[in-house]
């Protein structure tokens, strides 16, 4: 955990507000659209906080969210994302379980807290340019939680079976959680309907991006971590094991850690980041046995690993609320900082 009252030792235990690798034009338009950010909320005081008796389309229609909110919700087809109260939302999460509505309304809420400070919660990966000649990738970018300057970051995958991406309910609420101890957080909206390889490109585009305006971000580069939950495990796993310029992104390090979330991803490669993994004993989707077998090739290869199996527990739980993983997020954090320190 990171405490406000010692981010200068911790700057200089992070090596933080680390420089640009590349795409310094890049970080002065980022200047320019927080300016841009801050003039174009004279109306901020009155952003409505999201209740748990409002609707989906409360969310879509909430000025704090204008330009993005349809990136919120699970589905890219609107006909989709219907307009349901927010207390029956797992209705939009067919591979999910324990969806708590409450910390989907916290984190929704956090991120307007944040808009209300003129923080920019929302940026695009692709310029306009790219996604002209690309139309599919129009649904992508990446949602900020800001956490102290310079602090490491993490960027979170949420799953949804390539169909749809679930942030509202494994992460937005998972930021919210890191993000309380100090940690930048970054989740990541990428391409869905056609399979892993576009998503993991995206996750490799995003990486890329964080470096290039690391300074602008206010991140530190070091010691970054990357998160996923079923489909977006596989995706954090993929990058951990053959890294971000293998999917067209920059030539950079590997995480320093993957924390994968009740997936069946088998593959991985010689050299791994250390592996924090938690499935549950009734995942009927990833049967935990898959995940075994990787956990014993990690650690047969030498790569630290931390396994952890939820008893009662099914597939996509989740922060686990009410359950036996409730809390494995603020181990997983742990972990991550276990591998920092060992890297110092």
């Amino acid at each position: 955990m990171i405490k406000k009252g010692k981010v200068k030792l911790e700057v200089a235990k992070f090596c933080l507000l680390s420089q640009l690798v590349t795409g310094d034009l890049y970080e002065n338009k980022l200047d320019l659209e927080e300016k841009n950010n801050q003039e174009n909320h004279n109306v901020i005081s009155t952003f409505n906080s999201i209740g748990l008796n409002d609707s989906t389309n409360d969310i879509l229609n909430n000025p704090a969210f204008r330009g993005f909110s349809n990136l919120i919700l699970p589905w890219d087809k609107s006909e989709k994302n219907k307009n349901i109260p927010i207390r029956n939302i797992q209705q939009l999460l067919p591979y999910h379980s324990q969806v708590s509505p409450e910390n989907i309304v916290k984190s929704l809420n956090r991120m307007i807290d944040d808009v209300k400070q003129y923080k920019k919660i929302f940026y695009d990966i692709y310029s306009d340019t790219q996604k002209k000649y690309e139309p599919n990738k129009k649904n992508t970018g990446l949602f900020f939680f800001r956490g102290i300057a310079g602090a490491p970051f993490a960027i979170i995958c949420p799953g949804g079976g390539f169909e749809y991406v679930g942030s509202i309910h494994e992460g937005f609420p998972y930021a919210t959680e890191i993000n309380r101890l100090g940690y930048n957080v970054f989740v990541l909206r990428y391409r869905v309907g056609s399979g892993g390889l576009n998503a993991v490109q995206d996750l490799a585009a995003a990486i890329s991006f964080i470096f290039r305006n690391a300074n602008s971000l206010g991140v530190s580069t070091q010691h970054y971590s990357v998160w996923g939950s079923s489909a977006g495990a596989r995706m954090a796993a993929t990058i951990g094991s053959y890294g971000t310029a293998h999917y067209g992104g920059d030539n950079l390090p590997k995480p320093s850690a993957i924390i994968m979330a009740y997936t069946g991803h088998s593959d991985y490669s010689s050299h791994e980041p250390s592996t924090f993994v938690v499935v549950g004993s009734r995942d009927r989707i990833a049967p935990p046995i898959l995940m075994e077998q990787r956990v014993d090739a990690l650690q047969k290869n030498g790569t630290t690993v931390e396994y952890h199996k939820y008893n009662g527990v099914g597939h996509g739980f989740g922060l686990g609320k009410g359950t036996p993983a409730e809390g494995w997020i603020f181990h997983a954090v742990n972990f991550w900082e276990q591998t920092m320190n060992n890297d110092i």
